[in-house]
């Protein structure tokens, strides 16, 4: 799926980078991969569509661009995205607070 002029991949994206596994209002960001340099909404979308596993990201790579906002296309360093309260700074759209109980699946 193309969101905002970025590849989503996943299972049944829509075009805020929700999925078959993430679907609420506020279920819209993509994750970058570093295993593979390419966006998912979440891990259960990459294991289902890929063929190795998930790799986190470094602590010493959190300035990097890797989180996309699925409301304006707006991409958020790691650090920006957890430090921005579950809102986007560019458009002010509102992030799944619940995300946060997944970190330590995506970042060291």
């Amino acid at each position: 799926m193309d969101v905002h002029g970025h590849k989503v991949c996943g299972v049944e994206v829509d075009n805020q980078t929700r999925c078959k596994h993430y679907n609420s209002d506020v279920d819209i960001i993509a994750i970058r991969s570093p295993c593979c340099n390419t966006y998912f909404p979440c891990y259960q979308c990459h294991n289902e569509v890929t063929d190795h596993p998930l790799t986190r990201w470094n602590k010493n790579r959190f300035d990097e661009k890797a989180i996309l906002c699925g409301a304006c296309g707006q991409q958020l360093t790691i650090h920006e995205y957890m430090t921005g309260n579950s809102k986007c700074p560019a458009c002010n759209a509102s992030f799944n607070e619940g995300c946060k109980t997944h970190y330590h699946i995506y970042f060291e």
